[in-house]
């Protein structure tokens, strides 16, 4: 068993440690210690949960030193503002006997208040790309002493489309820095950000991307549509003691509002949801209630709880199949986090079928399958997307029954030519206006007659 003593830590960073009851390292933990110490860049590829934020966290602090100068010398850049104040408050926790100044910034809010803070002077900032730009550009930030920069979640980042402002950032760093980057997926994208801005990284992989967790159980239903999930759904939440702290993934916003409205209807103040279009205020009041225990369900799309470090879920359930298998892995490593035991349930339709396949082949694991309970009632209501579509030769025959009025017969007035006004017609008799400005020739012979 490796511990934190292994690590060797400053009496600062060791203290920390114990006051947050951390023990044993994580396997990321202790590949990434020496590595980013030694100054090399590096990737990490680890899936969620498996103690990312603090394997490369202290390392940084253990050399990062007390600093009166204003401008930042480490940056961490993750995708979503949420991510940006769970890992300020994070890095404080690890931070807490060291003399360290942690600002986060982020869209949404007003952007003087964030000028303030950064004005004051700042050590480590935390930013997602956008708003970090922002304020380089107005000047209200420098990059020119950082030493070290970490890009958390990247491909998330890559495909939330923050690839110009990501290159835009890297322009305006100094050359001489060290590149840290995590992600849980290596896609090509990344590969070739990493081709184009990393000096010979070190690569640390901790998982496959398709191996799954061993403390979390799984199983699947299969579900007729949308509005008989919804009634599945319903039937599982109300065992309040056996579903403790739900986790639900909906791919899309307008479904997880749609879910929420028939949630709230039966579970009330139970249910919360987050997605992009809720304000920044929602957002986090519905984690902190979440996260505290108010709420026992949470709606959410996989952008906005990718990365979030909520505690004790008991269950995640896909409410659909993810398109990519991948991101399936994200979600279910929502539950089971620090040796804790969770249940991943997914539910998928007839035409999910194949995604629901493409993930046992990542995984190389077949998800058992419940049958669907007698007592929940199988809707017949359809979304949109479930609609049966027309044909195109039932099409073409409906169009032919109808009239075709799309052509008609030009009136007389209408096949005249149009040759300009009368007035225009005249002056050109009167003085001789040639067919072009250059035929000189054509006033000639007139002027002869």
């Amino acid at each position: 068993m490796d511990t934190f003593n292994l690590l060797n830590l400053s009496k600062q960073l060791q203290h920390a440690v114990d006051d947050l009851g951390f023990k044993t390292l994580t396997p990321i933990q202790k590949e990434a210690f020496s590595v980013i110490l030694s100054g090399k860049d590096m990737v990490g590829i680890a899936q969620t949960g498996t103690g990312k934020t603090l394997a490369y966290m202290l390392p940084i602090l253990q050399e990062l030193k007390f600093s009166k100068d204003l401008n930042a010398r480490i940056l961490i850049l993750v995708p979503t503002r949420e991510l940006v104040i769970q890992l300020v408050a994070q890095i404080e926790l690890y931070a807490k006997y060291c003399n360290l100044r942690i600002v986060g910034v982020f869209g949404g809010v007003n952007i003087n208040s964030q000028r303030t803070a950064l004005a004051k002077g700042v050590d480590i900032i935390v930013a997602t790309p956008g708003r970090l730009y922002d304020l380089v550009i107005s000047r209200a930030l420098q990059l020119k002493a950082i030493k070290k920069l970490v890009i958390d979640e990247v491909d998330v980042m890559l495909d939330l489309g923050f690839r110009f402002q990501l290159k835009n950032i890297f322009e305006l760093l100094p050359e001489r820095r060290q590149n840290i980057m995590f992600s849980a997926t290596m896609t090509e994208d990344v590969d070739a950000l990493i081709d184009d801005y990393f000096s010979m990284p070190i690569k640390i992989s901790m998982a496959v991307s398709g191996t799954p967790l061993e403390n979390i159980s799984q199983q699947c239903y299969p579900v007729k549509n949308f509005y008989t999930k919804i009634n599945l759904l319903s039937h599982l939440l109300n065992d309040r003691k056996k579903f403790g702290k739900v986790l639900v993934f909906v791919a899309q916003k307008k479904q997880a509002d749609w879910l929420f409205e028939a949630l709230e209807a039966e579970f009330g103040s139970e249910c919360c949801v987050i997605h992009a279009n809720k304000t920044q205020n929602y957002r986090m009041r519905s984690i902190a209630q979440f996260d505290e225990g108010k709420n026992r369900i949470i709606i959410a799309t996989d952008v906005m709880a990718r990365g979030l470090d909520l505690n004790k879920i008991t269950h995640v359930i896909n409410f659909d199949t993810p398109h990519y298998p991948e991101n399936y892995m994200h979600r279910i490593g929502r539950t089971g986090r620090a040796s804790q035991t969770g249940t991943s349930i997914l539910f998928f339709t007839k035409n999910e079928a194949a995604y629901k396949k493409a993930i046992e082949k990542l995984m190389s694991y077949e998800i058992p399958m419940n049958d669907f309970p007698q007592e929940v009632d199988v809707s017949t209501k359809l979304i949109p997307e479930e609609q049966p579509k027309i044909h195109d030769a039932e099409r073409k025959d409906s169009e032919q029954l109808k009239p075709d009025n799309s052509f008609h017969e030009k009136k007389e007035k209408n096949l005249k030519e149009n040759q300009g006004g009368s007035y225009r017609r005249d002056l050109a008799k009167k003085y001789h206006k040639p067919l072009t400005r250059g035929d000189k020739n054509f006033n000639l012979r007139n002027k002869k007659k």
